[in-house]
């Protein structure tokens, strides 16, 4: 039977609270696309509740970074690829305030998102610590939310319509 986890590589620093944050209880060992797996957990949880508020949010946001901060130096690596609580809070804001109905499609465009890292995202993975292991994902969200709250307006709150309009008939 195929082992479906990595082993950590510092034992000792994942057994702590900020070990445990930081991966997402070791979600973030998956042999298979961690930073997915992150994302796929944090999919299952906002289905659970239909929406996560926004001080949930903020609050792993803050929490995580400084989980992730702690864990990175424990470790002795700037971003381990373990940490995935930053895929937790980017993908709970890229869903902020929209219908879960759109859950998936906005799971999706943040995972393109934060694989490819288009600008501005890339360049706030450079901040330090933990707060770059944050803010780059926070940022992709951002913007999924974004993207996703403009396509709703143009193709189904009558935007397109709106914008045609303007042109006259």
């Amino acid at each position: 039977m195929t082992n479906w986890f990595v082993s950590p590589p510092n034992p000792r620093a994942f057994r702590t609270w900020q070990g445990m944050v930081a991966t997402c209880g070791g979600i973030g060992f998956s042999r298979i696309a961690p930073g997915t797996m992150g994302s796929l957990a944090a999919l299952v949880v906002l289905l659970l509740f239909r929406r996560i508020p926004l001080w949930a949010i903020v609050l792993v946001s803050v929490v995580g970074a400084v989980a992730a901060d702690r864990y990175a130096r424990d470790t002795g690596r700037e971003d381990p690829p373990e940490v995935v609580v930053d895929e937790v809070a980017g993908y709970w804001l890229a869903q902020w305030g929209l219908d879960p109905v759109l859950a998936l499609g906005t799971f999706f465009l943040f995972r393109v998102l934060d694989i490819l890292k288009p600008f501005p995202i890339r360049q706030f993975e450079r901040l330090p610590g933990g707060l770059g292991i944050l803010a780059d994902d926070l940022v992709g969200g951002l913007l999924v939310n974004v993207i996703v709250r403009g396509v709703v307006y143009l193709l189904f709150s009558g935007g397109l319509a709106r914008f045609y309009g303007c042109f006259g008939s």
